[in-house]
């Protein structure tokens, strides 16, 4: 069994105060793989995203909700128009963020996910698919009109699994995530693993 950063009990890379792990992949990198990292981010539009991402984590750490802190994050990046690729049923929360996005001075352009209307069978999707509904979701579709668009910052706002892997694949501006979709645990997935060994333990049998 290959152990990695998923086995870690320990997180001496973030305080620095334990001793690493045998496995610790901290330990494991070179010099030179470090710098080479290092020297990213000091590309333009990688180092505005990181200081503001690092700027928002040091001002308002447990204070700020995600979607004030992606308020924020839109603003430190200077995005002036933002693109919304949201799920059909979430299109009442997007309306309401459209107001409310709108009302911190963006332009907001959004997409949904079933946006062209095309049935599942032209996808070459089996028939069977349409139980839940007649139309595909259509990811590529929502990432190309946000690009022309000219969005600076898009929002992916409760894409099912698997769609939104397609959308950030061809997302053409910095993408960020408010909503991430769990049908079940009202759009958070996070509660699943906090109750695997209690309520939710048939995901660990």
């Amino acid at each position: 069994m290959e152990f990695s950063c998923a086995n870690c009990a320990v997180t001496n890379c973030d305080a620095g105060d334990k001793s690493y792990p045998d496995f610790c992949l901290t330990t494991k990198l070179s010099d030179q793989q470090v710098e080479e990292v290092i020297a990213m981010y000091e590309d333009e539009e990688n180092q505005k995203i990181m200081f503001a991402a690092a700027g928002i984590e040091y001002e308002f750490y447990s204070k700020w909700t995600r979607l004030e802190e992606t308020i924020e994050f839109g603003k430190r990046i200077g995005a002036k128009r933002i693109g919304i690729a949201t799920c059909v049923g979430l299109i009442n929360e997007t309306r309401i963020l459209n107001k409310i996005l709108t009302h911190h001075g963006f332009e907001v352009f959004g997409v949904a996910c079933k946006v062209g209307a095309i049935d599942k069978t032209k996808v070459g999707l089996d028939p069977a698919y349409k139980k839940v509904g007649k139309n595909a979701c259509n990811p590529i579709m929502q990432a190309k009109l946000l690009a022309e668009a000219g969005t600076d910052l898009n929002i992916v706002m409760g894409l099912c699994v698997g769609h939104d892997s397609l959308f950030y694949k061809y997302s053409k501006t910095t993408t960020t995530t408010l909503v991430a979709k769990d049908r079940v645990l009202g759009h958070n997935p996070a509660a699943a693993i906090y109750t695997s060994c209690s309520y939710y333990n048939k995901l660990l049998k």
